[in-house]
């Protein structure tokens, strides 16, 4: 399984507007992999998309992809779902009749209740369904979806309104958990994927020195997994590979810093790396 990194920071990229740190002076002058944009997980044997962040636009032309034919929504938030307007990418405006090509977009449960509470976003995929740009599928709770030669397990995480997936086939078990991991014990049934791809957590203390960072009675710690408690969920699942993504700006490291990271991690036994825009892995 071929999978591509779209974007891999969160709801702050990097460069972020208006900052002037290091960390963005440093992107800006050398664009990727110093560079993120929002998050976006792309599986080329399926050519199955996961979310689509404001920059999905620029994130599809530069990877060269020119169809998407399955889409999956993990959650409602803004990061992974204001560029829904993609999908006009598949109609047709130069001919009639109109030869427009659909995207099939699978949306488990809760992601279609909470669709119809916040962002228009069931108003909004509803209109582009009749434009004939997509094709919706609300799925039952429990509803697994085949593609190609791999079965999709959508599940909830903790905050139950998320969905982690589970892809079997092809003899591999790769788990991809986009977000808001925050309080997740991993069940039974991930423990021992070959791959797992999921969130890092905030910089709760510097991963280098050990330093706090964010003060123990800020509200972020009660609503964002930090990266210590993620680094214990990989603990509790030992899979054979961890990707984090979802990195954010305000925890102020560079692409040089995670290289310097993961390298620790790496020496200290863990099978981890860190993801960057435009990464491709084999799985």
């Amino acid at each position: 399984m071929k999978i591509e990194f779209l974007g891999t920071a969160g709801a702050f990229t990097t460069p972020q507007a208006g900052c002037f740190c290091d960390v963005c002076e440093e992107a800006r002058a050398k664009g990727v992999p110093y560079s993120r944009t929002g998050p976006g997980v792309y599986i080329h044997d399926l050519s199955l998309l996961i979310d689509t962040s404001e920059q999905i636009n620029f994130q599809l032309n530069r990877a060269q992809i020119a169809h998407v034919a399955s889409a999956f929504y993990s959650h409602w938030h803004p990061d992974h779902t204001a560029g829904r307007r993609i999908w006009e990418m598949n109609i047709d405006w130069r001919h009639w009749p109109s030869q427009s090509n659909p995207t099939d977009i699978y949306v488990p449960y809760q992601v279609a209740q909470d669709f119809k509470r916040f962002l228009g976003l069931e108003e909004n995929l509803a209109y582009m369904e009749r434009m004939g740009a997509v094709n919706m599928h609300p799925l039952a709770e429990g509803e697994t979806v085949t593609l190609g030669n791999y079965l999709v397990t959508p599940f909830p995480v903790a905050e139950t309104y998320v969905y982690a997936f589970l892809f079997e086939g092809e003899g591999k078990r790769i788990l991809i958990a986009p977000d808001e991991l925050v309080g997740w014990q991993p069940p039974d049934f991930v423990h021992g994927v070959d791959l797992v791809i999921l969130p890092m957590g905030i910089l709760e203390f510097d991963p280098f020195s050990g330093e706090r960072r964010i003060p123990l009675e800020h509200p972020v710690l009660k609503t964002e997994a930090t990266f210590r408690q993620t680094l214990q969920m990989l603990k509790q699942m030992q899979p054979k590979q961890a990707i984090m993504t979802h990195i954010e700006e305000p925890d102020g490291l560079g692409y040089d810093d995670y290289v310097r990271l993961e390298a620790r991690m790496q020496q200290e036994g863990w099978a981890l790396r860190f993801a960057y825009d435009t990464m491709v892995v084999d799985a």
